[in-house]
């Protein structure tokens, strides 16, 4: 479980709301409480207590580099408990993330050294019939259009996930 202090690096989808609130009816403990559908571009990110100006220019930056984009959520994938859709599209940016700090290891290693673009919809599904609702539930409302237009560097402290910074995608224009 993550400490106040951890950060993260993450793309709010508003859209694919649908596909927590599906999970959370069948099992409200599948659903990370006060945490909204994104695609994380970097977990953990660097601890809040060593972030410096220059890591949240890199953040500015590198969301700049990248437009804004319209996106068609259909794959839903489940691993171990773990249900999501799969976000190929943002892969890139994922991946341009990972390379601008080399140093931090992705979700501490779990999903190798390259982990997928994705939305997490549900997570600590053990029973397998849990699972398969929650992919029934979550399967019939894809394919889910969304876009993709900001970028958030996010704290955890004690009363949750807050943003830090928002940086939108394309720059200030958003192209």
């Amino acid at each position: 479980m993550p400490e106040p202090g951890t950060t993260a690096v993450v793309i709010v989808l508003p859209d694919a709301a649908p596909l927590l609130d599906a999970a959370w009816r069948i099992d409200p403990a599948l659903v990370r409480s006060g945490v909204p559908a994104h695609v994380s571009l970097f977990y953990p990110f660097v601890p809040e207590s060593a972030l410096t100006g220059q890591d949240e220019e890199g953040v500015r930056s590198l969301a700049a580099s990248f437009p804004a984009a319209d996106l068609l959520l259909e794959e839903l994938v489940t691993a171990s408990g773990f249900v999501a859709v799969t976000v190929p599209e943002l892969q890139p940016i994922v991946d341009a993330f990972h390379a601008q700090w080399p140093g931090l290891l992705p979700y501490r290693g779990r999903f190798g050294a390259r982990p997928a673009a994705h939305v997490t919809v549900a997570m600590g599904a053990d029973d397998p019939t849990a699972s398969a609702r929650v992919r029934a539930a979550v399967g019939s409302l894809l394919p889910l259009r969304t876009r993709a237009a900001a970028v958030q560097l996010v704290v955890l402290t004690e009363e949750g996930w807050r943003p830090r910074l928002t940086a939108p995608l394309g720059g200030p224009d958003g192209r």
